[in-house]
């Protein structure tokens, strides 16, 4: 998933300078991996069968792998929007049979564990961006998506047969009892605050690498990339076993306002150290900001609290580039001032949940 999603981050320069893709279109095929993703997200919620089906695993694991071949087969935008539009529906897919295999797995063992599930995600970030630094500079965009989708097809068979039929378990969806009727300010706060980090981390998301690549060599940005998803990788279960010790708001304030910070400094200290630096505060907390905020959501009992977090989070990230996409023309460093100052708004929402959040805050 963090190949099939992410991948296009460290090629949208290559694609760039040698197919000619405008700003404009960038976001254009960024927003339609994000409808995909949506779609999947809806697809898996209302159908519990969906969710569960190892077939629809397997399936979605090949069309992820299927769609990174589909890139490098044509110049046409057209073309490269169907091909990310049917990447983020399968994403979706393989992310939440995923989930569902590991919450049955890791049912009786420490949160912490199924944190380290999360930073796969993370892991295909590296890994994927670790390869394009490495390809020899005539390969360019075409040989680039063909190096990441021979990883992901390994991946993919190393994944194959890791599963057994989860049949019992429930759609990864709200499992909260009835709602507690005083609880609904919070949970309206959570779920603004959560769409707007969907708005705010993914211009980054999408757009990092090419912001510090328009001051600064080709290869800082690139490793800048391999930086986030190495961050990332431990982060989820590095913020589940801060929540045994500090409260949900308390940890979303502190993740928002970090990442904010880690969107905006590559952008106003242009530089090797300011882009590492906000490389590592970005990819610790975009995973961690996700679960905090569903933890809170559960706590809250808000009825489909995790489905409504998801679909508001989803949207953000359909509306993020659509935002910017008025501003590419001036510069990338812009658009990264932009997506940060949407986190910091997410972040001062969040400050709301900290007067009188129901106790107690964790498990």
């Amino acid at each position: 998933m963090g190949i099939g999603r992410f991948a296009f981050t460290p090629i949208l320069p290559m694609m760039t300078a040698g197919a000619g893709l405008t700003a404009e279109a960038g976001a254009t095929l960024a927003t339609a991996n994000y409808v995909g993703y949506l779609a999947g997200a809806l697809a898996a919620t209302l159908s519990p069968r969906l969710a569960n089906s190892p077939a629809v695993l397997r399936s979605s694991l090949v069309a992820v792998v299927v769609t990174l071949l589909a890139m490098p087969l044509s110049d046409n935008p057209i073309h490269w929007a169907v091909a990310r539009l049917v990447a983020g529906f399968a994403s979706a897919l393989v992310f939440v049979t995923a989930v569902n295999l590991m919450t049955d797995r890791l049912r009786h063992h420490s949160p912490h564990l199924a944190g380290w599930g999360f930073g796969g995600v993370g892991v295909g970030i590296a890994a994927s961006g670790f390869l394009v630094l490495l390809l020899p500079e005539g390969v360019g965009w075409r040989g680039a998506w063909w190096t990441v989708a021979v990883l992901a097809a390994v991946l993919a068979g190393g994944a194959w047969s890791r599963h057994r039929h989860p049949g019992h378990v429930a759609v990864a969806a709200d499992r909260s009892p009835s709602p507690r009727p005083t609880t609904g300010r919070w949970f309206a706060a959570l779920l603004v605050c959560y769409t707007l980090e969907g708005v705010g981390y993914i211009v980054a998301g999408t757009f990092l690498v090419a912001a510090i690549e328009q001051s600064s060599p080709g290869w800082l940005g690139k490793s800048a990339w391999i930086v986030v998803g190495l961050a990332a990788a431990p982060s989820a279960a590095l913020w589940a076993w801060l929540s045994k010790r500090l409260s949900h708001p308390d940890l979303l304030t502190a993740a928002l306002a970090l990442q904010a910070a880690g969107i905006a400094l590559p952008a106003v200290a242009p530089g090797p150290v300011a882009a590492l630096v906000g490389a590592i505060l970005f990819g610790v907390t975009f995973i961690g900001v996700s679960t905090i905020a569903l933890a809170a959501g559960a706590h809250l009992r808000v009825p489909r609290a995790v489905a409504l977090l998801t679909a508001g989070y989803s949207v953000g990230q359909i509306v993020g580039p659509l935002l910017v996409a008025p501003l590419m023309h001036r510069g990338f460093h812009t658009v990264l001032l932009v997506g940060a100052g949407v986190v910091a708004c997410a972040a001062a929402t969040s400050v709301i949940l900290r007067f009188g959040y129901p106790e107690p805050e964790f498990g």
